[in-house]
């Protein structure tokens, strides 16, 4: 015999979700955890960046020190220079002095003095007086056959009486080979 029960029985029936909604929240929670992945990738890359960024900076810095370093060693290096070119001009310049003293009271004749001598940047003014004219072209001479001294000339030549004697007061100028 068959036996057919007609009764519902005691197992509910499964709710029956369609596909559609089941693939549709499967690719809702992928979309979340990529969201939620790419999110962690970027906060840790603008993190690593920031970091760069201010190690950069810090090496700027650094940088701009060793600069400022070395613009204020070329500037002392500068004035080293300077101040040794200067240096080397007035070891050079200091023997023309010398020279030009020794040069005139060698050429210096007997019968001739001077009175009084200036120099203005290689031109020398002389003036003094001589016994007789002839004492001071001698004089002249001597100057102008020096090797240190160029363009000698005499400027003036007065006779006057000095005391109970007559000289002649003159004055004469030149200049002088560096």
């Amino acid at each position: 015999m068959i036996r057919i029960n007609l009764l519902p029985s005691g197992k509910k029936k499964a709710l029956l979700i369609p596909p559609v909604f089941i693939y549709g929240a499967a690719v809702f929670i992928l979309l979340i955890m990529i969201t939620f992945i790419s999110t962690i990738f970027l906060i840790s890359r603008a993190s690593a960046i920031k970091d760069e960024i201010s190690i950069k900076e810090k090496r700027v810095n650094e940088l701009k020190l060793v600069l400022k370093e070395v613009e204020n060693y070329e500037k002392d290096n500068m004035e080293f220079r300077k101040k040794t070119t200067i240096i080397e001009q007035l070891k050079k310049n200091q023997i023309v002095p010398l020279r030009l003293l020794d040069e005139i009271s060698e050429k210096l004749p007997q019968g001739v003095w001077l009175t009084n001598m200036t120099d203005r940047g290689g031109l020398v003014n002389i003036k003094g007086y001589a016994f007789t004219n002839s004492d001071l072209v001698s004089y002249v001479q001597n100057l102008k056959e020096s090797k240190y001294f160029v363009d000698v000339t005499l400027e003036e030549s007065r006779q006057e009486n000095l005391d109970e004697y007559s000289v002649y007061k003159f004055s004469l100028v030149f200049k002088v080979k560096v």
